[in-house]
């Protein structure tokens, strides 16, 4: 299948440095040996700005000392600190696909991101206490399980620029997947969480957008859908009953994401016991990939609904 790429303004020159409009380069010593990169790994800083996430991964301490290969501001602004061909440590303990440690086998980007939030009355907190406008607030539950809370939202900056990351990434360096730091360290680790439309950027980038979704059938009576992946999520849609088609969007460990093929463009979560998988494929869906990638954004879970 021959690949659709974004318009990019990027490069990756010889000395594995990233070349392009709003790139920086601020060296870090925090770095290891050389690197022959498999996946690309997303986390977001839970810091208070991309500056102070650049000082934190470039000063060397006398332990715990952490880097990675790039800092991704919320106005698009790239500073890399590492070459691509050198380890950085931005994994931690870590394991995928049979691999222990992916520090020494991943390229890691730091997208600058609060994170996690904590809805004190009417506010939203980040751990550190400063408070995020509620337009800037998605309320979510994590794809790896929990209840529904407050994230801090990426903005479209930072999702255009990690698409165009992504693919570059990809096929220079022809990564086999992209990950979250939550699927490396599960249990451990929630970043790039909810809010960013992991996902649909991978399929992006790794060629998978015009692949046709698995096709699987409720087997319960009735199936609820909802609009994250929690059993106390509200409904997306009304309970699907025994038989009900649907498309697999986004698989998960106990939850996937699916889209119901009877009704028009009803999307949401379902637990994986009540779901079976049938032989048929149907024809690739009828948004395309960067719709998806924006449509996800906005959801961040509906699961993905901005706070009021």
């Amino acid at each position: 299948m021959k690949r659709r790429t974004a318009a990019t303004t990027l490069t990756v020159d010889a000395r594995h440095r990233l070349v392009g409009p709003q790139v920086e380069y601020c060296a870090t010593p925090n770095v290891g040996g050389r690197l022959v990169p498999r996946w690309l790994v997303m986390h977001y800083t839970a810091g208070s700005s991309a500056a102070s996430a650049i000082t934190t991964l470039t000063t060397c301490k006398p332990s715990g000392n952490a880097s990675a290969h790039l800092v991704l501001a919320r106005d698009g602004t790239i500073t890399q600190l590492a070459p691509f061909n050198v380890v950085t440590w931005h994994a931690g303990v870590s394991q995928w696909d049979g691999v222990v440690g992916l520090n020494n086998a991943s390229i890691g980007i730091e997208i600058d991101n609060a994170g996690a939030l904590s809805a004190v009355g009417r506010k939203y907190l980040t751990w550190y206490g400063r408070e995020v406008p509620a337009g800037q607030v998605l309320l979510a539950a994590h794809r790896h399980g929990g209840p529904v809370r407050p994230w801090h939202a990426y903005t479209p900056e930072q999702i255009e620029r990690c698409l165009e990351l992504a693919e570059l990434l990809v096929q220079r360096y022809g990564l086999q997947d992209v990950l979250g730091h939550d699927d490396i360290a599960r249990g451990r680790k929630l970043d790039p969480g909810p809010a960013f439309p992991l996902a649909a950027i991978a399929s992006r980038a790794l060629g998978r957008e015009d692949d046709a979704p698995a096709l699987y059938v409720v087997t319960s009576p009735t199936l609820n859908i909802r609009q994250a992946p929690d059993a106390a999520a509200a409904p997306a849609a009304p309970a699907l009953p025994r038989g009900t088609r649907v498309a697999l969007l986004e698989p998960g460990e106990r939850w996937s994401r699916v889209e119901v093929l009877a009704a028009s463009d009803v999307e949401g979560w379902v637990n994986n016991r009540f779901i079976e998988r049938v032989a048929e494929r149907r024809a690739p869906p009828r948004k395309r990939a960067v719709k998806r990638v924006r449509k996800t954004t906005r959801r961040a879970g509906t699961a993905a609904r901005p706070a009021r």
